[in-house]
This record gives C-alpha cells, structure tokens and sequence, in this order.
C-alpha cells in the first residue's frame, strides 16, 4: 500500500510537468526541451532557498518565478533571434546545467533534516496516515493549478494563445503579436515544471543536478497516453487526461520496478513506453480503416 500511494504521489507531482508539456506540446506544437533544465532549475531554487532558511513556501514561489523566466528565455531565442525551436530549448536547457550547479553549490543538496512544504503538510495531522495526508495534499495543489489553467486557457488571452497555436496567419491579421504569445506560453509552461521540480525535490528529500535527465519524455508520455484514455480533444479533457496519463504512466514504471527491473534500464522503458504510446493511435486508426475497407 505505501509503496502504491508513493507512486500515486510522484505521478500527482510530476503531473504539474505534464500540465506544462501540454501547453508547449499540444497548444503551440513546441517540443520544449528546457524542461529538462527547467525542473531541475526549481528544485534547485527552492532547495537552495530553503536551506538558507527561507519558507519553503516562499522558496516554491520563487522557485516557480525561476521556471518563468527560463521559458521566457527559449521564447526570447526562438522568436527574437529565429533560431530552431528545439536548439533555443538545449541552448537554455545547457546554460542551466551551470546554473543549477551554481545555485546549489553542488550536484546534490539534501532536505532531509530541513522543513520544507512536505514536512508541513505532515504537521497538519489531517489524517491518521501521514502518507495519505500528502497524497491528498498534493492532488488538491494539482487540482487548483490545473483549473485555473483551464480558466486561463477559456480568458481571451488564453484563446490567443491557443490560436496562435492552431492558425498563427489568421491571429496576426487580428492583429495578435504572436511571437509575444509564444514567449509567454513557453514561460508558463516552464513555471509549472519548475513548480513541480521544486515539489518533488522536497517530497524526494534532495535536489540533484541530474534529476532533469528525460523528463521531457515523461512528459510527453503523460500527454499522449492520457489523450488516447480521454479520447476527447476539448481542453478541459486534454488538461484532465494529462494528469491521469502521468498517474498512469507512474504506475506503469512502479510496477516494473516491483517486479524486478533492473533500475538502470528505467530510462529505456520510459523510451520503450512512449514509443508504444505513439504508435498505437496510428495502429489503431490503420486497422480501423481496413476493417471499413473488408466490409
């Protein structure tokens, strides 16, 4: 049961990075890979932070602000200087490797003896199980940014972005500055994964400079196996099946740890995994077509 509910928590916290994969991948069409130093930026931030005895609250926050400005910064490279959209996110993702080095002194920097926003919520004594307590915590926290992106997304501003998205000629002719509408997606974007790094670092007990490695992919993952279970294309439904594909996805890389993985080879399934899920809707739809074609 506690190693279930431990997964069920990760898959909860790394679900803030799919929210944030999702506005990149599925709004803009942007495979962003400063996520990868995005998420390992906030850990570090709010590691650093907290260490230095700041709330870890406040730490969060600021750790999330961090993510921002790394987002904005790809976005500022893409747009303003025309380079690539996947060489703007490594040029970013490369300088944070040194960044995040500089924040923490060091490639790791432990929380164990530290209060951070975990330890918080276990003093709350909400439930008898201490577990379940932040389970449930950590689903609220997801809940409410995961709403009020919907909301955001629904705002005129939000319906800019999307377009911008979608049909980037028909928004410039109303007269939208969609470059201005990328840089602020692919800040908001990175804000959230930062948000989670920042999280996860204090569930964890460490932020490690190496914790960034592949989690676009586990991002990806989330998104794509969580689209194919909702089936639905509306926001509301691609925000809901990104948290559940990155719940699933979790379980998922649990069980195969349960039964005997070799951890070393978790990257390798996670690739495996997200190969499985791309090529299964195309499969799919091809046997689909043939099956109409039989009758």
């Amino acid at each position: 049961m506690s190693l279930l509910v431990g997964a069920i928590t990760i898959g909860l916290i790394l679900a803030l990075l799919a929210l944030g994969i999702f506005i990149s991948f599925k709004i803009f069409n942007f495979a962003d890979i400063t996520a990868e130093g995005s998420i390992t930026l906030g850990a570090s931030i709010a590691a650093a932070l907290i260490v230095a005895g700041v709330d870890p609250v406040t730490a969060t926050i600021i750790a999330m602000f961090g993510g921002f400005i790394a987002g904005a910064l790809t976005g500022i490279i893409h747009t303003k200087f025309n380079i690539n959209g996947l060489l703007s996110g490594i040029l970013v993702m490369t300088a944070l490797y040194s960044i995040n080095l500089h924040i923490m002194g060091k490639s790791n920097l432990p929380l164990l003896s530290e209060d951070t926003i975990i330890t918080q919520i276990e003093s709350l004594n909400l439930m008898a199980n201490k577990e379940m307590t932040i389970l449930l915590s950590t689903l609220l926290i997801v809940s409410v940014f995961g709403i009020v992106l919907y909301l955001f997304l629904k705002t005129n501003l939000g319906t800019a972005m999307r377009a911008t998205g979608n049909n980037p000629q028909m928004i410039r002719a109303l007269g939208v500055n969609t470059n201005h509408m990328i840089i602020l997606g692919l800040a908001i974007a990175n804000a959230l994964i930062a948000l989670s790094g920042a999280i996860l670092a204090q569930f964890q007990g460490f932020a490690d400079v190496q914790m960034g490695i592949g989690m676009l992919v586990w991002g990806l993952a989330s998104v794509i196996i969580g689209e194919a279970v909702i089936g639905d294309k509306s926001i509301g439904s691609l925000i809901v099946g990104a948290v559940l594909g990155s719940l699933i996805f979790r379980l998922l890389v649990a069980i195969a740890l349960r039964w005997g993985m070799n951890p070393n080879d978790l990257k390798l399934i996670t690739a495996i995994f997200v190969f499985i899920a791309l090529v299964l809707p195309g499969l799919s739809k091809k046997f689909k077509k043939r099956g109409v074609t039989v009758k």
